[in-house]
C-alpha cells in the first residue's frame, strides 16, 4: 500500500507539472522582440544596435515601437531640412543625439572620440544613422582601429558590418596616416 501511494503521488506531481504552464519559457517569449519591418532596413552589427540609413518622419513611431530607445545622428542638420528629426524622436519619447559628420573631412579623431562617447552611453536599444549608414561604418572602422587597437583588416570589416562602403578607402588612408604618425 505504502508503495502504491508512492507511485500515485509521483505519477500525479508528474502529470500536474505537465499540466502546468512553463513560466521561464513563456517569459522567454514574451521578452524576445518582434522583428519590427521598419528594422529590417537596417543592420544589427552588435545586440542592441542598429546602424544604417536616413530615417524620416513616418519611421519615428515605428522604431519606438519596435523599441528602439535610442537615436544617434551622424548626418548634419542640413541634409534633411523639411524634417526635425531631432525634435520628433525627443516628442516620441526617445533619447536623441547628433554628430554631425558632413564627409570625409570630418572623419577625425575627435569625431571618433566623440562617437565613442556616445555608443558607451546608449541607453538601450540603438539607432546609429546617417543618410546611407557609410559614415557610421567609417566612424567604426576608425574607432577599431584607433581605440581598440584592432589591425586594418579587421577594423574595415567591422566597419562594413555597420555600413561603410564609399568610405573604404579614406578610412584606409587615415589609418594608414596614423600608423607613420606612430612609427615616426
Amino acid at each position: 500500500p505504502l508503495a502504491l501511494a508512492a507511485a500515485v503521488l509521483a505519477a500525479s506531481i508528474t502529470l500536474a507539472a505537465c499540466a502546468a504552464p512553463d513560466h521561464a519559457a513563456a517569459s522567454y517569449v514574451r521578452e524576445v522582440p518582434m522583428q519590427s519591418p521598419v528594422l529590417t532596413r537596417f543592420a544589427t552589427p552588435t545586440p542592441g544596435i542598429h546602424s544604417g540609413g536616413r530615417i524620416t518622419a513616418d519611421d519615428v513611431s515605428a522604431l519606438r515601437a519596435a523599441g528602439i530607445r535610442h537615436v544617434i545622428n551622424l548626418a548634419p542638420a542640413g541634409e534633411t531640412p523639411d524634417f526635425d528629426e531631432a525634435s520628433a524622436v525627443r516628442a516620441a519619447g526617445m533619447r536623441y543625439d547628433t554628430l554631425p559628420i558632413a564627409g570625409a573631412g570630418d572623419l577625425d579623431r575627435e569625431a571618433v572620440l566623440a562617437f565613442d562617447r556616445l555608443l558607451q552611453a546608449a541607453e538601450g536599444p540603438t539607432l546609429v544613422h546617417c543618410a546611407s549608414g557609410n559614415r557610421v561604418g567609417a566612424l567604426v572602422a576608425l574607432r577599431a582601429a584607433w581605440l581598440q587597437g584592432v589591425d586594418e583588416e579587421a577594423a574595415v570589416a567591422e566597419g562594413r558590418r555597420w555600413g561603410l562602403r564609399g568610405l573604404e578607402d579614406e578610412v584606409r588612408g587615415r589609418m594608414a596616416r596614423e600608423r607613420c604618425l606612430a612609427d615616426a
